[in-house]
């Protein structure tokens, strides 16, 4: 590769051990509130115009509450956000490389949405050699109310595993898939407060609950990132970037 401009190490070895026994880490305080501040701000003032961009586009009333997806590859707010330096720092700790940023969804979920039932990314995003990390930012407090992510430590171990039907349809958007074979009575919650970092392996098992607060959303800025080398299957998601400046 190409040389690059210093890279910052916020993980400590404790961290990154955690990272693979577990397969998730979180980082405490990662981002500034006064950035999430303006990057809400920024997203709502895209969402709120009387002609959206097409990008991000959606009927009025679904405004709040679909996802911004891949934000990055139009807004250089979305973009930086992505390529964050303590992302890009940790990411190379965890993978031992550098990464590249594949996937970026802004997400909303409004006071009564439903979560996504237990599942593992890699089964919707291939990657080759498999190295595929999720980086998490909560744009605000998120807890077990407001629908926070539940994961089962230690799964990515597992390898991948059988997806089928969702169950419960009441509480999980009955278009996704559900993990099978694993005992879900394992999951625990992440608790996040605003500014928070979640990374997590994309063999890790978890899922999301439905909001149940009347008046609170748990928005996120979730990405994906692949070790430079890899490669996506899918064809929508083969445009890789860097998250480092070439000097």
């Amino acid at each position: 590769m190409e040389s690059v401009k210093e890279r910052l190490s916020p993980l400590t070895n404790e961290q990154v051990e955690q990272y693979d026994r577990e397969g998730y880490i979180l980082i405490k305080k990662g981002c500034s509130h006064d950035l999430i501040d303006a990057f809400n701000a920024h997203i709502h003032t895209i969402r709120s115009a009387d002609v959206m961009p097409e990008w991000a586009a959606v009927e009025p009333e679904d405004r709040f509450k679909l996802r911004v997806f891949n934000p990055h590859l139009h807004d250089g707010f979305a973009l930086q956000m992505m390529k964050l330096p303590i992302v890009r720092g940790a990411l190379a700790q965890i993978m031992g490389d550098e990464a590249v940023g594949v996937q970026s969804m802004y997400f909303y979920k409004e006071p009564g949405s439903k979560g996504q039932a237990a599942h593992q990314d890699y089964f919707y995003i291939r990657n080759n050699p498999n190295t595929m990390v999720a980086g998490y930012i909560a744009l605000e407090e998120i807890d077990e109310e407001n629908g926070c992510l539940w994961v089962i430590p230690g799964s990515h171990k597992h390898g991948l595993l059988k997806h089928g039907k969702v169950k419960r349809v009441n509480e999980h958007e009955p278009w996704t898939d559900e993990t099978e074979g694993i005992d879900l009575s394992k999951e625990i919650p992440v608790r996040m407060e605003k500014g928070d970092i979640l990374f997590f392996h994309n063999l890790l098992v978890h899922s999301s609950g439905r909001n149940r607060s009347e008046n609170r959303w748990r928005k996120s800025y979730v990405c994906h990132y692949i070790r430079h080398d890899s490669e996506i299957e899918r064809e929508d998601l083969k445009r890789k970037i860097p998250l480092y400046d070439r000097v």
